[in-house]
């Protein structure tokens, strides 16, 4: 997938590092419209889910526990690595 579709290579690899983000979880952030790191560095990881949750017309992935523990750790992952 090139940049412009979704996030680069490295920062997919930095996503999938995380504990519970899996390639579904990365791919709903590209749906949300993530390109890059450095943008979601700048989320809220309660309105991604709650945004994820709207986009699918679903409450699972608002009343998950794991779909939250996993936009958290995404977001703060992309913290980190903004920051290094």
């Amino acid at each position: 997938m090139s940049e412009a579709q979704g996030f680069s290579e490295p920062d997919r690899a930095v996503l999938l590092a995380v504990k519970g983000v899996g390639p579904t979880v990365v791919a709903r952030l590209e749906q949300l419209g993530f390109r890059s790191l450095d943008q979601l560095a700048q989320a809220d990881a309660v309105a991604l889910t709650q945004q994820a949750s709207a986009m699918l017309g679903s409450t699972c992935w608002r009343n998950s526990p794991q779909a939250r523990e996993a936009m958290a750790g995404a977001v703060e992952a992309a913290r980190r690595h903004c920051v290094s």
